[in-house]
């Protein structure tokens, strides 16, 4: 384990807590992520569901969890784990003991997944609802049957007299608001971030490859005990600034460019997301600076937006709006007279196409929708940008926020984003 136990009550609580929101006499099923095929005899590096994660600390594949809440309100749970084979071992090191998953997830009756399939069964047929959890993230669409699924369509095909009940809107609701022993977690992955970015601004220089940035980064990450990227990180040059989603990173950097780099650690599982534009050479064009300029004036404002009440979807208009009246300043839009909202919005497109915020916590993008009312608690991205195409750069500025009760906290306000501080790190390294 690269970082420090998490205390096990943190565990305790998220599984009492979820249990409380469950209708009397019920049964709730999570199950761990499949292993995926990379090649011919390899998988993929495992990771696990968030959810499981964020119930029973088990990084483990085949691992199953089963919350019983019988009609008087009295709560069971039950872990399954991969029961540990010594040949097995050999070639994959050392596998949880059901002593081991006790000391984790603080769940006392521990079994090997060998008991899943009759005790599954023998619960099922003692409760009227059944609960089971499904990757219900508004952008997820896949043709895979993964774990969840297969175990949805078998359960409803033996028991198809039972009621069935979605864990997802539950769990979304307890993950949104992030525990304290969760933000000393994403604080530790913002400060690894932050020290991977003072990292490349001491590296860069004109021709140096995109992918020699990338591994700058992941030194850093890894040296300071982060399980990696928290995403396929993005190094763009030159006109792959404008590529949104560009994560070849095999190319040049130019004298003369903007490095657009969108990267994040993930430390325990928590993601930390940030996004800055450098100049190859360590100082920008006067025509980067006034997009820098123009971008960061957006990024400040747009985290006064970020406060208890709000959505995201409130905050992404009045940052478009900012964004309009920026590309005016930078003569790259004249306003017509009495603009309609449509009028205006297909005019910015051409420049910013994309959303300012979206959540984050187990996963990059976790759970919440763009119309959930922001609470204290919600950690969340703020990321405008302007793009220029025609003029081969782009600038995308992004930090993570805290949502408190009486405003917010930038998590990345150690990172440098100013000008001044970028030129004289680079020049001066």
């Amino acid at each position: 384990m690269r970082y420090p136990q998490i205390p096990v009550n943190f565990f305790i609580s998220n599984r009492y807590r979820l249990a409380e929101k469950l209708d009397l006499n019920s049964i709730a099923i999570v199950v761990s992520a499949d292993r995926m095929p990379r090649s011919g005899d390899q998988n993929h590096v495992y990771r696990q569901t968030p959810d499981m994660f964020y119930l029973t600390g088990i990084e483990q594949e085949e691992t199953k969890l089963i919350l019983r809440k019988d009609e008087l309100g009295k709560i069971s749970e039950y872990l399954y784990i991969l029961k540990p084979d010594k040949d097995l071992e050999i070639w994959e090191g050392h596998k949880l003991t059901c002593d081991e998953a006790r000391l984790l997830s603080g769940v006392n009756d521990v079994k090997y997944t060998q008991s899943f399939g009759t005790e599954v069964q023998s619960f099922i047929l003692m409760a009227e609802y059944i609960y089971l959890n499904i990757n219900e993230s508004p952008k997820f669409i896949t043709s895979i049957r993964y774990a969840e699924l297969r175990l949805t369509d078998e359960l409803k095909y033996k028991f198809p007299l039972h009621q069935f009940r979605r864990l997802a809107p539950i769990l979304t609701e307890l993950r949104l608001i992030k525990q304290p022993e969760e933000l000393s977690l994403i604080r530790e992955a913002c400060r690894i971030t932050t020290a991977a970015f003072y990292r490349v601004l001491k590296f860069v220089e004109p021709n140096v490859k995109e992918y020699e940035i990338e591994a700058e980064i992941t030194h850093e990450f890894i040296r300071n005990g982060a399980a990696g990227h928290a995403y396929e990180p993005i190094i763009a040059s030159g006109n792959d600034n404008c590529v949104l989603h560009y994560i070849a990173n095999d190319k040049t950097c130019n004298q003369g460019d903007l490095i657009l780099m969108d990267f994040g650690a993930e430390f325990a599982g928590y993601a930390a997301d940030t996004t800055r534009s450098i100049p190859v050479n360590g100082k920008f064009s006067d025509r980067q600076h006034a997009v820098y300029e123009s971008v960061l004036r957006v990024m400040n404002q747009a985290k006064t937006f970020y406060v208890r009440g709000t959505t995201i979807n409130k905050i992404n208009e009045k940052v478009n709006d900012l964004v309009f009246d920026e590309l005016i300043v930078l003569n790259l839009i004249n306003p017509i007279p009495n603009e309609t909202k449509e009028q205006k919005d297909i005019l910015r497109k051409k420049y910013y196409m994309h959303g300012v915020a979206h959540f984050m916590g187990l996963d990059v993008h976790d759970v919440g929708t763009r119309d959930t009312i922001l609470q204290a608690g919600m950690v969340l991205s703020c990321e405008p940008a302007i793009y220029l195409q025609e003029e081969g750069f782009g600038i995308r500025l992004e930090n993570d926020i805290l949502i408190t009760e009486d405003g917010n906290e930038d998590l990345l306000l150690d990172e440098p984003i100013e000008i001044e501080q970028i030129e004289q790190i680079m020049q001066n390294h």
